[in-house]
């Protein structure tokens, strides 16, 4: 399994920041051993989780343009009409999966086409879970337009934990289904905004994974 770029600088900043400390700590508790191994201990499970968190596990699909495929790992928390404020300004079918620390956190383009609208906001960092958080927290937005003229907003959103978001997608930029969208560090949520009338193929809180769960068909 490959480790996704986002975490290079941090995993070799993080390995060197454990590596002084645990001499640090090597030097002040020379004669503590059980303080010595704990602290290493507590290390070694600290770089493993970074390691597991930046994890980029192949996930190729074949694009269907009659399916929605997931765009993130995580649990699905929302499925209802909402009003979307940004970019359609009108009633849209809104699900949203939150990602938890644990899950994988590349973003998925969940459908085939043309990106017409990118959008970053700064904003404030409650839960990813908060129903305001789709308009108040940072996020960032994109739209995407597909081959029959539908248009898909997908929202990649930061929680309380979160404060890095990162979006590859660029306007008028064709994208295929599956590909990479962007990153989400330590914990958020991702808002997929569907024309009324969609099949929505997900129940609440079903466990999903990108380019793997089909959450909906046109």
């Amino acid at each position: 399994m490959a480790i996704h770029k986002e975490g290079y600088k941090i995993l070799a900043g993080g390995f060197i920041a454990l590596l002084v400390l645990n001499v640090i700590t090597a030097l002040i508790w020379s004669d503590e051993a059980i303080l010595r191994w704990g602290f290493l201990f507590f290390s070694v499970l600290l770089y493993v989780f970074l390691l597991f968190f930046f994890r980029l596990p192949a996930r190729n699909l074949q694009p269907d343009p009659g399916l929605i495929y997931a765009p993130a790992d995580g649990k699905v928390v929302v499925i209802e009409e909402t009003v979307e404020n940004e970019y359609f300004k009108d009633t849209r079918l809104q699900i949203s999966i939150f990602m938890s620390p644990f899950n994988m956190h590349s973003n998925r383009y969940p459908v085939s086409g043309r990106v017409k609208y990118v959008c970053y906001h700064p904003g404030n960092y409650m839960v990813a879970w908060h129903p305001k958080s789709s308009e108040l927290n940072e996020r960032s937005s994109i739209v995407v337009e597909t081959e029959s003229g539908e248009e898909i907003l997908i929202r990649q959103i930061a929680g309380a934990v979160a404060r890095r978001i990162v979006t590859y997608a660029k306007q008028d930029q064709k994208v295929t289904q599956g590909e990479e969208l962007g990153f989400i560090k330590f914990g958020s949520r991702v808002d997929v905004f569907l024309p009324l009338g969609t099949e929505v193929e997900v129940p609440i809180l079903q466990l999903v994974k990108a380019n793997k769960s089909i959450i909906a068909k046109i």
